[in-house]
């Protein structure tokens, strides 16, 4: 972002509305910018103009509207601190979609990177740790209910170790389940193992921090298209097929 651009969480809320409008329509019109902000379209002129002023979008009166490239970086920002936020209250915090995404739009404002990031590796974290997963957060849900119950602690931490020892010997007896970026179904969720690529491929894979490490998960699958839609870190990419075929991942 250009040193100087102050933004209103309100004017953050249009380029957020015009960047998910661009993405279904291409372009966004003025209608369909106060129908998504359920606001007047008097409204809507105003925070345009300003906007136009600041260099964030191109607009004029009864034309489409589009964002410019220092516009649809902010945007895009913007989209991000909303999604890791939407996906932390409901992946665990266990709040309901509909009000993890109301609190998501409230709060994506206020949250410096520094704390998002440290949201996505909590996140990861839960992922990967053997102790933790979709049971450890069920244990949340119920603790929010019902308190501490020291009897299910004890069974959770002994169940825990024997999942532990049960995917240690599948793993010993079959071997990680390996296979390409380009192979994984739509949803799944895999952490990346290996760049199987070399030279102007390679370095345009990294460029894009697609790296060992990093856990992905398929968002979009285009059969029609050369693209295969991830998201990773908060981020969505499109990456093209041969190059997901060089990425090399572990399920999870």
């Amino acid at each position: 972002m250009k040193k100087g651009i102050l933004l209103t969480a309100s004017q953050e809320d249009y380029l957020e509305a015009i960047f998910h409008i661009a993405a279904d329509k291409q372009a966004a019109r003025a209608k369909d910018i106060a129908t998504r902000l359920k606001v007047n379209s008097s409204s809507v002129t105003g925070a345009l103009r300003v906007l136009a002023e600041k260099g964030l979008v191109n607009y004029a009166p009864y034309d489409v509207i589009t964002l410019t490239a220092e516009g649809k970086i902010i945007a895009e920002d913007v989209v991000r601190r909303h999604e890791v936020l939407r996906d932390f209250f409901m992946r665990v915090l266990r709040i309901d979609p509909v009000e993890a995404d109301e609190g998501a739009c409230k709060a994506e404002h206020a949250f410096p990177r520094s704390i998002l990031d440290s949201l996505i590796k909590f996140v990861e974290f839960l992922d990967v740790c053997p102790r933790a997963g979709i049971s450890w957060m069920d244990a949340f849900r119920a603790y929010c209910e019902g308190g501490v119950n020291q009897e299910e602690c004890v069974k959770c931490t002994f169940q825990a170790l024997e999942d532990l020892k049960g995917k240690r010997r599948k793993d010993a007896e079959k071997g990680k389940t390996t296979l390409t970026l380009q192979e994984l179904e739509l949803g799944q969720r895999a952490m990346i193992v290996k760049i199987k690529a070399r030279g102007e491929v390679r370095n345009r894979i990294l460029d894009m921090d697609i790296r060992p490490g990093a856990l992905v998960e398929i968002e979009h699958l285009h059969p029609d298209t050369d693209q295969v839609e991830i998201k990773m870190r908060g981020y969505h990419l499109s990456l093209r097929k041969d190059d997901a075929n060089k990425v090399i991942v572990e399920l999870l």
